[in-house]
């Protein structure tokens, strides 16, 4: 496989800084070697910029959402990587960074792909707007703006409108929802997979039921953004909002080789690492653990299909 690594150094949409070093540390943790040794072309595109912003200022682009105009300059600069990563026939694996990055992600991989789906592994739903956020926190509300609720400066990203349909947005893991974020799932009958549901019916079977929807749906790609506060906060120190009974590492190793032995993963993101408040690289660990996963259960032979699905685009 042909890979893209590309650093999204952003700590805005959480407002905590740390996040904003996790590229930079995973890099030096040697993550190029990880790639190749599973046998895969990696390449690594650096940092998308990211301009400097007063804390003072956080408030200045928008009276509800911090550090916005900031945030949508990163978010469309990441979409345009992403969608020429896929058209150039590479697998871009995005590294926050916090994880309002993944509304970036998701506009540069909908736009090449005509019916995406987005698997949105996290302990929140990310899917509050400008009216229901209870912090301004713009990483609260990447979801949503994909699938085009909310404020229009963020749903109108790279491209106007909604990027993907709700009923094809599987979040897992949830566990600390706000009552806007029920009120949605409950209004739009989104996929949701607390971890309560997890322990009780097993990560096998919710991920064979996703997959059959995604086969019911025709979904021709999916994006995979796994936020590794999914992970319970005992084992993950490093990560700004920690959330306790989350999953196992065994749990999220599973859920990320059966994705991606379905060949239908096409870009990933791995967000929210802030080595500030990790504890003797324990998060760390856990991290290059996860991304040694995911190439090694990457099947070399999807480069063949990214290949094919650029020249029909072309």
């Amino acid at each position: 496989m042909n890979i893209n690594l590309i650093g999204v150094p952003l700590y805005y949409g959480s407002d905590k800084k740390g996040a904003d070093l996790g590229p930079d540390k995973i890099r030096e943790n040697s993550v190029m070697d990880i790639f190749h040794k599973y046998n895969h072309n990696a390449y690594d595109l650096g940092n998308i910029f990211v301009p400097k912003v007063s804390d003072e200022d956080k408030f200045l682009f928008h009276n509800k959402m911090k550090f916005l105009k900031p945030i949508v300059d990163v978010t469309t600069n990441l979409a345009e990587e992403v969608y020429n990563s896929l058209f150039s026939g590479k697998f871009p694996f995005i590294i926050g960074g916090d994880h309002s990055l993944g509304l970036g992600s998701i506009s540069g991989a909908s736009k090449f792909y005509d019916n995406l789906a987005v698997i949105w592994v996290d302990a929140h739903g990310d899917i509050n707007t400008d009216k229901t956020t209870e912090s301004g926190n713009v990483h609260g509300m990447p979801l949503a703006a994909a699938m085009g609720i909310g404020s229009p400066e963020l749903t109108n990203v790279y491209y106007s409108g909604r990027k993907v349909k709700p009923e094809n947005v599987f979040i897992i893991g949830a566990r600390d929802l706000d009552d806007g974020e029920y009120a949605l799932i409950s209004d739009r009958k989104l996929n949701v997979y607390s971890t309560k549901d997890i322990h009780d019916l097993g990560i096998e079977a919710i991920l064979q039921d996703i997959h059959k929807k995604l086969t019911q749906n025709s979904v021709e790609a999916v994006h995979l953004s796994f936020d590794i506060d999914c992970i319970d906060k005992s084992l993950v120190p490093g990560t700004g909002t920690p959330v306790p009974n989350g999953m196992s590492i065994d749990e999220g190793k599973y859920l990320i080789k059966y994705l991606m032995k379905t060949k239908l993963v096409k870009s990933m993101d791995l967000v929210e690492f802030n080595p500030l408040l990790d504890k003797d690289d324990k998060t760390l660990k856990v991290v290059m653990n996860l991304i040694d996963c995911t190439f090694k259960n990457l099947n070399n032979d999807v480069n063949n299909i990214f290949s094919n699905i650029a020249v029909e685009k072309a």
